[in-house]
């Protein structure tokens, strides 16, 4: 299309400037005593060109300004699709759940905490779906981080963080049954309630996180940055905030 307007384009032109020679001929023929008619067919000629030219040009312009075909393909669908060498399947699953239990708006409302009889608190930033909730004896999956209160930066305002499901667990996730003594029983009482997709900030007080400690019911860092925030946590006030996504219950 873009190589027929431009043959348009010069063919006009062409024509209209022959038009003019061939006007300014008959003009002077009009001299001598030619017929009048004949410079008016010649000026129509030459103004219909010129508009047969304008037309061309603005193809030419819609041409330029088409919008580029994307060949069918839907960028969002390609996050569905296996990461090749993934063996395991570990890569692909992480990469599905991060595009499913990703930010959304309501997780920034400020919504106060919430204490609980054991001292530990929390903020729900996100209520999750379905009717299963966590209670005692449930089997639930979640993706957490957690954070030192008083090692708190201008990059991180919530503390330092010491460890989290994605650096240091292979399927980004803690898996456990409540109840189990596995984790804090403060953290199970501040997630009780929760559904799936549910969103909440935990704060667990020093004495809480000492005890825990004692009990061996505290995630572990595998980083080398993680461990050394880890040992330097108990030196002084052991504070943590928790931020913790439900993504199955059982």
């Amino acid at each position: 299309m873009r190589a027929a307007a431009l043959f348009l384009i010069g063919l006009a032109y062409t024509e209209a400037f022959s038009g003019l020679s061939t006007s300014k001929g008959h003009i002077s023929s009009s001299l001598n005593g030619a017929n009048s008619n004949n410079e008016e067919d010649v000026n129509n000629r030459r103004s219909f060109l010129v508009q047969s030219a304008a037309s061309a040009s603005s193809i030419l312009l819609l041409t330029n300004s088409a919008n580029p075909a994307n060949a069918g393909i839907d960028p969002s669908a390609l996050k569905a699709l296996p990461v090749e060498g993934d063996t395991t399947g570990a890569t692909t699953r992480m990469r599905q759940i991060e595009s499913v239990n990703g930010p959304r708006p309501e997780d920034s409302k400020d919504i106060a905490f919430e204490k609980l009889p054991s001292g530990a608190s929390y903020r729900e930033y996100r209520e999750g779906k379905g009717e299963a909730t966590v209670g005692n004896g449930s089997k639930v999956a979640v993706e957490m981080t957690i954070r030192c209160v008083s090692f708190a930066t201008a990059n991180e305002p919530g503390g330092v963080k010491y460890f989290s499901t994605k650096a240091d667990t292979e399927f980004n996730e803690l898996a456990w049954t409540i109840g189990d003594g596995e984790l804090p029983p403060e953290l199970e009482e501040s997630m009780a309630g929760m559904r799936k997709g549910g969103v909440r900030r935990i704060e667990l007080p020093s004495t809480v996180v000492f005890a825990a400690r004692k009990n061996n019911q505290l995630p572990l860092p595998t980083t080398k940055d993680g461990k050394r925030v880890f040992e330097r946590l108990f030196k002084t006030d052991a504070t943590l905030l928790l931020e913790v996504l439900v993504t199955r219950i059982k």
